[in-house]
């Protein structure tokens, strides 16, 4: 059972970028940062979702904005066996961080 940092990424513009799956078999219960390091306003969207394409219903944030150097923070999120965080943003300068335990 892993905790602390389980996952990182630097998403490709518009694309949906898998960040931390839950092994089979444990629950996680995570914190999720996406940082826009970019000089423009960035629309972000995450999901939990059960496959790399969310659906409508597995969004918990969407388009949301990000000003230039600032945070987007979900914390406490309780994630079922393998579950995907999936994000999605609509520029190339967004740094995602997924931290927490499995049990």
């Amino acid at each position: 059972m892993a905790s602390g940092t389980l996952g990182q990424a630097a998403p490709a513009a518009n694309t949906n970028t898998t960040v931390y799956t839950v092994p089979s078999g444990l629950t996680a219960t995570v914190n999720v940062n996406v940082v826009n390091r970019g000089v423009d306003a960035a629309l972000v969207r995450i999901a939990i979702a059960a496959t790399g394409t969310p659906t409508s219903s597995e969004y918990i944030e969407y388009d949301v904005g990000i000003l230039p150097n600032d945070v987007l923070e979900r914390t406490a999120l309780v994630m079922s066996s393998e579950k995907l965080l999936v994000v999605y943003a609509d520029t190339a300068n967004t740094s995602v961080n997924v931290y927490g335990f499995e049990e």
